[in-house]
Protein backbone atom coordinates (compact mmCIF):
# COMPACT_ATOMS: atom_id res chain seq x y z
CA UNK A 1 0.00 0.00 0.00
CA UNK A 2 1.46 3.35 -1.01
CA UNK A 3 1.65 6.40 1.26
CA UNK A 4 -1.35 8.29 -0.19
CA UNK A 5 -3.61 5.23 -0.05
CA UNK A 6 -2.62 4.54 3.55
CA UNK A 7 -3.35 8.11 4.61
CA UNK A 8 -6.71 8.03 2.83
CA UNK A 9 -7.53 4.87 4.79
CA UNK A 10 -6.54 6.57 8.04
CA UNK A 11 -8.86 9.51 7.26
CA UNK A 12 -11.64 7.04 6.45
CA UNK A 13 -11.20 5.36 9.85
CA UNK A 14 -11.15 8.74 11.57
CA UNK A 15 -14.40 9.78 9.90
CA UNK A 16 -16.07 6.51 10.89
CA UNK A 17 -14.78 6.13 14.44
CA UNK A 18 -13.85 9.65 15.47
CA UNK A 19 -10.38 8.67 16.73
CA UNK A 20 -7.41 6.41 16.02
CA UNK A 21 -4.43 5.19 18.03
CA UNK A 22 -0.86 4.91 16.82
CA UNK A 23 -0.52 1.35 18.07
CA UNK A 24 -3.70 0.12 16.35
CA UNK A 25 -2.76 1.75 13.03
CA UNK A 26 0.77 0.35 13.27
CA UNK A 27 -0.64 -3.17 13.59
CA UNK A 28 -3.28 -2.65 10.90
CA UNK A 29 -0.85 -1.39 8.27
CA UNK A 30 2.14 -3.41 9.55
CA UNK A 31 4.44 -0.42 9.65
CA UNK A 32 6.34 1.31 12.44
CA UNK A 33 4.77 3.63 14.97
CA UNK A 34 7.22 6.30 13.85
CA UNK A 35 5.79 6.16 10.32
CA UNK A 36 2.22 6.34 11.63
CA UNK A 37 3.12 9.40 13.72
CA UNK A 38 4.52 11.03 10.58
CA UNK A 39 1.27 10.23 8.75
CA UNK A 40 -0.80 11.81 11.53
CA UNK A 41 1.46 14.85 11.60
CA UNK A 42 0.91 15.42 7.88
CA UNK A 43 -2.84 14.85 8.14
CA UNK A 44 -2.98 17.38 10.97
CA UNK A 45 -1.19 19.94 8.79
CA UNK A 46 -3.86 19.33 6.16
CA UNK A 47 -6.58 19.99 8.74
CA UNK A 48 -7.89 16.42 8.56
CA UNK A 49 -7.19 15.44 12.17
CA UNK A 50 -5.99 16.73 15.51
CA UNK A 51 -3.27 14.79 17.29
CA UNK A 52 -3.79 13.75 20.90
CA UNK A 53 -1.74 11.58 23.26
CA UNK A 54 -1.32 8.16 21.66
CA UNK A 55 -3.14 8.95 18.42
CA UNK A 56 -5.48 11.45 16.79
CA UNK A 57 -9.10 12.56 16.65
CA UNK A 58 -11.06 13.65 13.61
CA UNK A 59 -10.81 17.30 12.66
CA UNK A 60 -13.79 19.59 13.21
CA UNK A 61 -12.89 21.87 10.34
CA UNK A 62 -14.99 19.99 7.76
CA UNK A 63 -17.73 19.31 10.35
CA UNK A 64 -17.87 22.95 11.42
CA UNK A 65 -18.69 24.01 7.85
CA UNK A 66 -21.51 21.48 7.40
CA UNK A 67 -25.14 22.55 7.54
CA UNK A 68 -27.58 20.77 9.87
CA UNK A 69 -28.59 18.16 7.28
CA UNK A 70 -24.96 17.25 6.59
CA UNK A 71 -24.19 17.05 10.29
CA UNK A 72 -27.12 14.72 10.85
CA UNK A 73 -25.58 12.29 8.37
CA UNK A 74 -22.22 12.32 10.19
CA UNK A 75 -21.95 9.53 12.80
CA UNK A 76 -25.66 8.90 12.29
CA UNK A 77 -25.69 5.35 13.66
CA UNK A 78 -23.94 6.42 16.87
CA UNK A 79 -26.32 9.32 17.38
CA UNK A 80 -29.35 7.06 16.97
CA UNK A 81 -28.05 4.66 19.64
CA UNK A 82 -27.56 7.57 22.05
CA UNK A 83 -30.98 9.00 21.20
CA UNK A 84 -32.70 5.67 21.88
CA UNK A 85 -31.16 5.56 25.35
CA UNK A 86 -32.20 9.14 26.10
CA UNK A 87 -35.79 8.34 25.10
CA UNK A 88 -35.89 5.83 27.96
CA UNK A 89 -34.83 8.54 30.43
CA UNK A 90 -37.73 10.80 29.44
CA UNK A 91 -41.17 10.15 30.93
CA UNK A 92 -44.67 11.16 29.92
CA UNK A 93 -45.59 14.69 31.07
CA UNK A 94 -41.94 15.72 31.47
CA UNK A 95 -40.88 19.27 30.73
CA UNK A 96 -37.64 19.33 28.79
CA UNK A 97 -35.24 21.73 27.11
CA UNK A 98 -33.26 20.85 24.02
CA UNK A 99 -30.66 23.03 22.33
CA UNK A 100 -29.87 22.99 18.63
CA UNK A 101 -27.84 20.05 17.34
CA UNK A 102 -28.02 16.98 15.17
CA UNK A 103 -27.94 14.61 18.18
CA UNK A 104 -30.77 16.43 19.94
CA UNK A 105 -32.76 16.26 16.69
CA UNK A 106 -32.34 12.47 16.71
CA UNK A 107 -33.43 12.43 20.36
CA UNK A 108 -36.63 14.29 19.46
CA UNK A 109 -37.45 11.68 16.81
CA UNK A 110 -37.10 8.95 19.42
CA UNK A 111 -39.59 10.68 21.73
CA UNK A 112 -42.61 10.18 19.45
CA UNK A 113 -44.17 7.53 21.71
CA UNK A 114 -44.23 9.85 24.73
CA UNK A 115 -47.35 11.70 25.82
CA UNK A 116 -47.89 15.23 27.09
CA UNK A 117 -44.34 16.50 26.70
CA UNK A 118 -43.56 20.19 27.00
CA UNK A 119 -40.47 21.05 24.93
CA UNK A 120 -38.58 24.33 25.14
CA UNK A 121 -35.96 24.75 22.42
CA UNK A 122 -33.91 27.27 20.47
CA UNK A 123 -33.74 24.87 17.51
CA UNK A 124 -35.95 25.80 14.58
CA UNK A 125 -35.64 22.26 13.16
CA UNK A 126 -36.64 20.61 16.45
CA UNK A 127 -39.56 22.99 16.92
CA UNK A 128 -40.90 22.34 13.42
CA UNK A 129 -40.73 18.55 13.79
CA UNK A 130 -42.11 18.55 17.33
CA UNK A 131 -45.00 20.82 16.37
CA UNK A 132 -46.39 18.03 14.19
CA UNK A 133 -46.97 15.79 17.22
CA UNK A 134 -50.30 16.52 18.97
CA UNK A 135 -48.90 15.12 22.24
CA UNK A 136 -46.17 17.77 22.38
CA UNK A 137 -46.48 21.36 23.54
CA UNK A 138 -43.63 23.24 21.88
CA UNK A 139 -42.04 26.54 22.88
CA UNK A 140 -39.58 27.97 20.34
CA UNK A 141 -37.44 30.68 21.90
CA UNK A 142 -37.63 33.94 19.98
CA UNK A 143 -34.82 36.31 19.07
CA UNK A 144 -32.19 36.40 16.38
CA UNK A 145 -31.92 33.45 14.00
CA UNK A 146 -28.79 31.71 12.76
CA UNK A 147 -30.13 30.52 9.40
CA UNK A 148 -27.31 28.11 8.53
CA UNK A 149 -27.53 26.08 11.74
CA UNK A 150 -31.19 26.89 12.44
CA UNK A 151 -31.10 28.17 16.00
CA UNK A 152 -32.27 31.28 17.84
CA UNK A 153 -30.11 33.34 20.15
CA UNK A 154 -29.66 36.76 21.72
CA UNK A 155 -31.21 38.88 24.47
CA UNK A 156 -34.82 38.12 23.54
CA UNK A 157 -34.20 34.37 23.64
CA UNK A 158 -32.40 34.66 26.99
CA UNK A 159 -35.18 36.77 28.54
CA UNK A 160 -37.79 34.23 27.48
CA UNK A 161 -35.66 31.33 28.67
CA UNK A 162 -35.30 32.90 32.12
CA UNK A 163 -39.04 32.43 32.67
CA UNK A 164 -38.88 28.64 32.48
CA UNK A 165 -37.78 25.81 34.76
CA UNK A 166 -37.82 22.26 33.39
CA UNK A 167 -37.30 18.69 34.57
CA UNK A 168 -34.60 17.73 32.06
CA UNK A 169 -32.15 19.40 29.70
CA UNK A 170 -30.84 17.42 26.73
CA UNK A 171 -27.71 19.25 25.61
CA UNK A 172 -25.66 18.77 22.45
CA UNK A 173 -22.11 20.17 22.54
CA UNK A 174 -19.07 20.33 20.25
CA UNK A 175 -16.38 19.66 22.83
CA UNK A 176 -16.00 17.70 26.08
CA UNK A 177 -12.74 17.93 27.96
CA UNK A 178 -12.10 16.94 31.58
CA UNK A 179 -10.10 20.10 32.27
CA UNK A 180 -11.81 22.65 29.99
CA UNK A 181 -15.38 21.41 30.34
CA UNK A 182 -18.13 21.80 27.74
CA UNK A 183 -17.70 23.96 24.66
CA UNK A 184 -19.31 24.89 21.35
CA UNK A 185 -18.12 26.39 18.10
CA UNK A 186 -20.92 28.96 18.21
CA UNK A 187 -20.43 31.81 20.65
CA UNK A 188 -24.01 32.86 19.83
CA UNK A 189 -25.35 29.69 21.43
CA UNK A 190 -22.96 29.33 24.37
CA UNK A 191 -24.94 31.73 26.56
CA UNK A 192 -28.20 30.00 25.64
CA UNK A 193 -26.69 26.67 26.74
CA UNK A 194 -25.51 28.14 30.04
CA UNK A 195 -28.96 29.51 30.76
CA UNK A 196 -30.55 26.15 29.91
CA UNK A 197 -28.21 24.46 32.40
CA UNK A 198 -29.23 26.93 35.10
CA UNK A 199 -32.96 26.45 34.46
CA UNK A 200 -33.12 22.65 34.48
CA UNK A 201 -33.21 20.15 37.34
CA UNK A 202 -31.33 17.41 35.44
CA UNK A 203 -28.79 18.10 32.70
CA UNK A 204 -27.96 15.33 30.20
CA UNK A 205 -25.17 15.91 27.70
CA UNK A 206 -25.40 13.76 24.55
CA UNK A 207 -22.21 13.20 22.57
CA UNK A 208 -20.68 10.82 20.02
CA UNK A 209 -16.99 9.91 20.01
CA UNK A 210 -15.86 12.92 18.00
CA UNK A 211 -16.76 15.31 20.84
CA UNK A 212 -14.38 13.96 23.50
CA UNK A 213 -10.92 15.33 24.33
CA UNK A 214 -11.82 18.38 22.29
CA UNK A 215 -12.06 22.06 23.16
CA UNK A 216 -14.22 24.11 20.79
CA UNK A 217 -14.15 27.89 20.31
CA UNK A 218 -16.62 29.05 22.96
CA UNK A 219 -16.72 27.79 26.56
CA UNK A 220 -20.14 26.80 27.88
CA UNK A 221 -19.58 25.53 31.42
CA UNK A 222 -17.44 23.22 33.56
CA UNK A 223 -18.35 19.53 33.59
CA UNK A 224 -19.45 19.90 37.22
CA UNK A 225 -22.44 21.95 36.05
CA UNK A 226 -24.19 18.96 34.42
CA UNK A 227 -25.60 15.69 35.76
CA UNK A 228 -24.88 13.09 33.06
CA UNK A 229 -22.88 12.55 29.89
CA UNK A 230 -24.34 9.88 27.60
CA UNK A 231 -22.26 8.36 24.79
CA UNK A 232 -21.70 5.09 23.00
CA UNK A 233 -18.08 5.97 22.27
CA UNK A 234 -15.32 3.49 22.94
CA UNK A 235 -13.27 6.01 24.83
CA UNK A 236 -9.61 5.54 25.76
CA UNK A 237 -9.12 4.37 29.35
CA UNK A 238 -7.28 7.60 30.12
CA UNK A 239 -10.26 9.69 29.00
CA UNK A 240 -12.73 7.58 30.98
CA UNK A 241 -10.52 7.81 34.06
CA UNK A 242 -10.34 11.61 33.83
CA UNK A 243 -14.08 11.98 33.27
CA UNK A 244 -14.97 9.71 36.18
CA UNK A 245 -13.03 12.02 38.48
CA UNK A 246 -15.46 14.83 37.63
CA UNK A 247 -19.05 15.30 38.80
CA UNK A 248 -21.06 14.12 35.77
CA UNK A 249 -22.16 10.50 35.64
CA UNK A 250 -20.58 9.01 32.49
CA UNK A 251 -23.06 6.62 30.85
CA UNK A 252 -21.73 4.34 28.10
CA UNK A 253 -24.48 2.74 26.00
CA UNK A 254 -24.30 -0.06 23.41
Amino acid sequence: MNLDTRRDKIVEILNQEGRVTVSALSKKFQISKVTIRMDLEELEKMGLCSRVHGGAISSYKPYYNMNLSQRSAANEAEKKVIAAHIANLVHDSDTIMMNAGSTTLFVLRMLSRHKDLKIVTNSVAIALEAAGNPDFHVVLLGGNVNTKYQFTYGDDALRQLSEYRVDKLILSVDGIDAASGLSTYYEQEAEICRSMIEHSALQIVVADASKFDRVAFSHIAPLSSVSDIVTNAKLPKETVSKLKKTKPNLILVD
